[in-house]
């Protein structure tokens, strides 16, 4: 069973709250993330506002995360992180859509039939 808090959050690692593939998903993620292959990616208008070296400095520090526990990485699929930089905390994301942008994908431990996008934004635009 899954144990999760009065938040919907898990308590602590628990491998009943993971799909059989996470540690597939969490792969093809890192590598998309710390690379930008195999996916899109999209920054909000809060992160664009910033400039662009702010910009380039924020993407850096996204790529560099892995910082994951079972706070911001309940099911192991590494698709959630949170970050500072200077007085802003930043998100960013990862979803599944199918190859037509139209559905969430069947399988997301399956690139060819899924597209990653990875979504940073600040914490405020959520």
């Amino acid at each position: 069973m899954c144990i999760r808090d009065r938040d919907n959050r898990a308590e602590n690692y628990d491998d009943s709250c993971f799909s059989e593939n996470h540690e597939k998903i969490a792969a093809l993620n890192d590598n998309f993330r710390k690379t930008f292959s195999g996916g899109h990616v999209m920054t909000s208008n809060g992160i664009v506002a910033l400039g662009p070296k702010r910009k380039w400095e924020i993407i850096k520090k996204v790529k560099e995360f892995n910082e994951f526990d079972f706070r911001n990485d309940p099911y192991g699929e590494h698709d959630f992180g949170a970050i500072h930089d200077g007085n802003d905390e930043i998100f960013w994301k990862i979803d599944y859509y199918d190859k037509n942008f139209e559905f969430a994908s069947e399988d997301p431990s399956n690139p060819e039939i899924t597209n990653r996008v990875l979504t940073i934004y600040l914490a405020e635009e959520h």
